[in-house]
């Protein structure tokens, strides 16, 4: 749950004292600021309970609480900006100044001024999210419909060429129908964007980084190209490997490869495929999902272990209300979102994760990774309800992903779930490309997605080359094909939560950026002595204490402020992810000698 979302709708009770007697003094901005974030609890609790009750139980009951939930903090939103201008010009005290930045972005999709817009605007966001949330793939009737979750665990765990190509065409086919409330989406918050000022809703976003939007764009592309040498070696390898299951014919030299072919719905991350692209055969026990099943982990069981990494940290244990009130597993009576996500229902200690968990080993990276959230929001839930979010959305990404590097196998074998842990060269590689499959098989993924909005947004990108424009983004980055002819009657890109959702993505890029950052800084507290790919912080306590400094600060600061608290740098950089895959970069450069490297 977006916490700034949720801010804008406390402006609600802001409109109420419009009518205020023009005999009063007018408030000043500090008094506004106090205002906003003592009255915006109760209302942000409301937008949370209905968000979290549409996502747990899909009906047409909840979609239209959530909508009008919606409308009501749209509405609010745009009364509070407006107020908000009457200190425009003036000397304020910085945290002020601060807090009134931060509600101008505070919103994904800000709604037209035009009350019959803005209603149309929260309506179209929430038949969006259910239409995603409810679809289902049905070949032959509904006897024979197929879930996501279903979709995915097919993608995850066939090596049947023609199998995964029904289940990859079957989930991308139930994106066809979101296409014509997307482009209706696009025209009215690009409206509400431009009438707070901002050129369309993609600037609006690239505005939320402390920097202006084109100076943002520049140091994405930066990083991009810091971690882009990486991932075509990975990607030169994999497809290599790929060659020798689906053959040469499928899967050619200085071609892309299929993207239902790397083991996961959208090709953003490739661990499934490990077994075959594994440098040394048995060199390294990492049957993280098979351990998982024979001890019988079940979904609270994996929640438990995450919390008791951050517990060794100096993390308090979770309220017993996350335990009560989470979904952690698919129901079997009713439509839910799985995908995973962490909730801060009431800017307190009411905290949650919504998940359809599964023994296997994405899963148990996954919950840690959610629990990140949980922990950063109650690290910062004593800062003024504007500052409770993260120093920048990568931020909180990269958190939960943090944790996720330091669980080594050393580590997975201090919590039982792998066996002796042989230390030795082909034991290192093996480790390595099991992480870059999940970390740099992602990173151009990570990027791609808001290029795209930020070229449809911008109007670069009209309703006529949306799919051809999202695919041509994805050869360019990835180095991935559609493995079936696609036309503009297909919407792809919807096929992926964050597009009906209009959750930004450029946050998770940037997260795989900054957790090396972040996990190297915590090393050096840690006083770890080695490779950086061999450190975990498990029960280190002065790592823990210096991560829980950094996320007490939430948003009170500016980014480059609190990135340098705990690593001495105001500057994102990726020279750490180069640091930690040294060993599988050369190796790699081996492998593919003399191969047909590119697409």
């Amino acid at each position: 749950m977006k916490k700034l979302i949720a801010l804008a709708v406390s402006a609600v009770l802001l409109s109420a004292c419009g009518d205020r007697r023009e005999s009063e003094a007018p408030e000043t901005a500090d008094a506004f600021v106090e205002r906003l974030n003592r009255e915006m609890r109760d209302l942000g609790r409301e937008v949370a309970a209905a968000g979290f009750t549409y996502a747990t139980f899909i009906n047409p009951d909840t979609e239209f609480l959530n909508a009008r939930a919606t409308e009501r903090y749209l509405a609010a939103f745009t009364a509070a900006v407006e107020e908000a201008k009457a200190y425009d010009g003036q000397t304020l005290d910085p945290a002020t100044a601060r807090a009134l930045h931060l509600l101008r972005l505070g919103v994904s999709a800000p709604a037209p001024r035009d009350p019959a817009k803005r209603a149309e605007l929260s309506a179209v966001m929430s038949k969006m999210e259910g239409m995603y949330g409810a679809a289902k793939y049905c070949p032959s009737g509904p006897q024979t419909c197929k879930t996501q979750t279903q979709l995915v665990e097919v993608m995850a765990r066939s090596r049947n060429y023609d199998e995964l190509l029904e289940a990859w065409a079957g989930w991308h086919s139930t994106a066809r129908p979101l296409r014509e409330e997307y482009v209706r989406f696009v025209e009215l918050a690009n409206e509400g964007a431009r009438e707070m000022g901002f050129a369309d809703l993609g600037a609006m976003w690239r505005s939320g980084y402390d920097m202006p939007p084109d100076e943002f764009t520049q140091e994405a592309a930066r990083l991009w190209d810091q971690v882009q040498p990486l991932y075509e070696d990975l990607h030169c390898y994999v497809r290599g490997r790929l060659q020798q299951t689906y053959g040469a014919e499928r899967v050619p030299d200085g071609e892309p490869i299929p993207a239902h072919l790397l083991g996961n719905m959208w090709a953003q991350q490739w661990a499934e495929i490990y077994p075959l692209v594994e440098p040394y055969p048995g060199a390294l026990d990492l049957d993280i999902t098979g351990a998982l099943r024979e001890q019988q982990y079940d979904a609270r069981r994996i929640t438990r272990s995450a919390e008791d990494f951050y517990v060794s940290l100096g993390f308090p244990r979770l309220p017993e209300t996350f335990w009560e009130r989470s979904l952690f597993t698919e129901p079997a009576d009713r439509p839910v979102q799985c995908h995973a996500s962490a909730w801060h229902m009431d800017g307190g200690e009411d905290v949650r994760i919504k998940q359809c968990i599964e023994p296997n080993q994405d899963h148990l990276m996954t919950v840690y990774h959610e629990l990140g959230h949980v922990y950063y929001y109650l690290s910062y839930k004593d800062q003024p309800y504007i500052f409770q979010s993260g120093a920048h959305d990568g931020f909180h990404e990269a958190i939960g992903d943090t944790v996720n590097l330091s669980m080594t196998p050393a580590y997975m074998q201090q919590i039982g779930l792998v066996g002796a842990v042989r230390p030795g060269h082909e034991a290192t590689i093996n480790q390595q490309m099991k992480v870059a499959l999940d970390k740099i098989a992602f990173l151009p993924f990570g990027k791609l997605i808001d290029e795209w909005r930020w070229k449809v947004f911008a109007g670069e990108v009209t309703p006529e080359n949306y799919n051809a424009t999202w695919w041509a983004l994805r050869r360019q980055y990835q180095g991935v094909s559609p493995p079936l002819e696609r036309s503009e009657a297909d919407f792809d890109p919807g096929a992926k939560y964050h597009v009906p959702a209009n959750t930004p993505y450029t946050r998770y890029f940037l997260s795989y950026i900054l957790q090396f950052q972040f996990h190297k800084a915590l090393c050096e507290a840690a006083g770890h002595d080695g490779p950086l790919h061999e450190c975990s912080i498990y029960g280190n306590q002065e790592a823990g204490r210096r991560f829980r400094e950094m996320l007490a600060l939430g948003q009170s600061q500016p980014w480059q402020d609190t990135l340098e608290k705990l690593t001495g740098t105001r500057n994102m950089d990726a020279s750490a992810i180069i640091e930690y895959f040294a060993p599988l970069r050369t190796w790699l450069a081996q492998q593919n000698e003399g191969k047909q490297c590119g697409w």
